[in-house]
């Protein structure tokens, strides 16, 4: 096992295990608790307070109790207070990242991607939080002055998944008290440490009681309907998958709430055959086993022209084969860990089965390991038709599906007949084609010749069924203000 700076034990010691709620850790009303299992060994990590509606109630009391007085702090203030919370966090970036491991399963040097790349929402935030501005302009009319201001939007609620467990955390936290909200946040039951730990991190960086509750449970419908219910609530920031989003915008409807939706994906990677042919095959190794391809922006359809098929095809498989090594995420060596559950593995499997009923080959992995843990070994299969079942939906694991279309445009006809459409990689030498074929393509998120495209200072989002708004970027930060007009003499 890789030799840590801190032991396993040592870590989990530290980790609150209470809701945090008024600036501080405390039981469920109700005294449940729920375990947080370690997927590579299917055993418990630790047992967390198991929050109510009536808990959540309890957090929405403090954090209105807090709105007023957090709203007037001066943005310089907000903006010291995110840096503060980017020290302590970068501070404990190891810590953080094999915390991340145990309760998710990946490998270690993806969690210590996430520790830096999650910090850094903080640091931006902060940095966007005293460039808040408005306009001050004369009437066309002349018969006045015409004043524009960003107002906090209101009291928000932040309902997070499982795959990012600190990133999605502070990319939504990071902008909302940016921007003068409160904010309550609900974590994904498989993943709640980690925002624990997060929220004990703002406690310290001096973020007054109430301003952020965290509300770990495995009723997440009881406390999500008690607090969107609540006519106190302003707004919604959600990732996970479409069909939940689609229930919480409707309980959003009735009480015009304002939404920020981070939904599935279904990525396309075109591969041209002028395409560089070794920039290529990393670039899909990127895009797909990044976070063991449990990620919204992960490459799932791979469509390359038939003149390259086949060496792109053996040249990915075998940088499959020799660059992933399959373990508990936190041994020395491993670059992938278990899934995050035996239902997501279970899914993963059924994938690949149905890509080999509809006539997919199977190049390498494709079956369940034995012994415990909820492990999934690197699959790719190619001879897939581009419009297949399994090519509908998100996989969300480390399994590549490879079809050939022919041309240009059958392969942006493939690319877009999807619901979904948050991020698409294209992979060409040809100017021309790297600005025409992105500007059809129906993606929120294109990368031309990049595999990672994720950028904390650049909008993430998606268009059709994968979304509403953005999250990062001087974009972000919109999500959470109102504009007011005041008309002046």
């Amino acid at each position: 096992m890789r030799s840590q700076p801190t032991t396993i034990e040592a870590v989990l010691e530290k980790v609150p295990t209470g809701l945090f709620i008024a600036g501080r850790s405390v039981p469920a009303q109700s005294g449940a608790t729920f375990p947080v299992v370690d997927p590579a060994t299917e055993q418990t990590l630790l047992c967390v307070a198991d929050a109510t509606a009536a808990d959540a109630q309890q957090a929405m009391a403090a954090a209105v109790a807090a709105a007023g007085s957090w709203a007037q702090t001066a943005p310089r203030e907000r903006a010291e207070i995110l840096r503060r919370a980017f020290a302590i966090i970068e501070g404990r970036a190891e810590e953080l990242a094999l915390l991340m491991t145990l309760e998710l399963g990946r490998a270690l040097p993806d969690s210590r991607a996430e520790a830096k790349y999650g910090a850094e929402f903080l640091r931006w935030f902060s940095e966007e939080a005293v460039r808040i501005n408005g306009r001050f302009t004369a009437s066309p009319t002349g018969s006045g002055r015409i004043l524009v201001t960003h107002m906090p939007v209101g009291p928000c609620l932040a309902i997070t998944p499982w795959n990012f467990p600190l990133a999605m955390g502070t990319r939504k936290i990071g902008p909302a008290l940016a921007a003068g909200n409160v904010m309550l946040v609900k974590p994904a039951k498989e993943t709640p440490l980690t925002m624990l730990v997060l929220a004990e991190a703002f406690e310290q960086a001096g973020l007054p009681p109430g301003v952020l509750s965290v509300l770990p449970t495995t009723d997440a419908r009881g406390v999500s309907t008690a607090l969107i219910t609540d006519d106190r609530l302003r707004k919604i920031s959600f990732t996970g998958s479409t069909p939940v989003g689609r229930s919480l915008l409707k309980q959003a409807a009735d009480r015009v709430q304002r939404t920020s939706m981070e939904l599935g994906g279904n990525a396309p990677f075109l591969v041209f055959d002028d395409a560089d042919l070794d920039a290529a095959v990393d670039g899909a190794f990127a895009a797909k086993m990044r976070n063991g391809g449990e990620a919204c922006t992960a490459a799932n359809r791979f469509l390359v022209q038939p003149t390259i098929a086949e060496q792109f095809t053996v040249a990915l498989t075998a940088k499959m084969m020799s660059q992933v090594r399959m373990g508990p995420g936190y041994e020395d060596g491993v670059t992938l860990g278990p899934l995050v559950s035996a239902a997501q593995r279970d899914s993963v499997a059924a994938a690949v089965e149905s890509a080999v009923a509809d006539g997919g080959r199977v190049l390498l992995g494709g079956t369940v390991p034995e012994g415990r843990g909820y492990f999934y070994p690197p699959t790719v299969i190619d001879q897939v038709d581009p419009y297949a079942p399994v090519t509908r939906e998100e996989i969300f694991g480390p399994v590549v599906v490879i079809s050939t279309v022919e041309t240009e445009q059958d392969m942006i006809a493939a690319a877009n007949s999807t619901e979904y459409g948050l991020a698409a990689y294209v992979y060409s030498r040809d100017a021309q084609r790297c600005s025409r074929v992105p500007a059809r393509l129906e993606a929120g998120m294109v990368g031309v010749n990049r595999g990672v495209i994720s950028d904390v200072a650049a909008p993430f989002g998606g268009v059709k069924q994968s979304g509403i708004g953005r999250e990062g970027g001087a974009e972000g930060i919109s999500e959470y203000q109102s504009v007011q007009y005041v008309a002046l003499p």
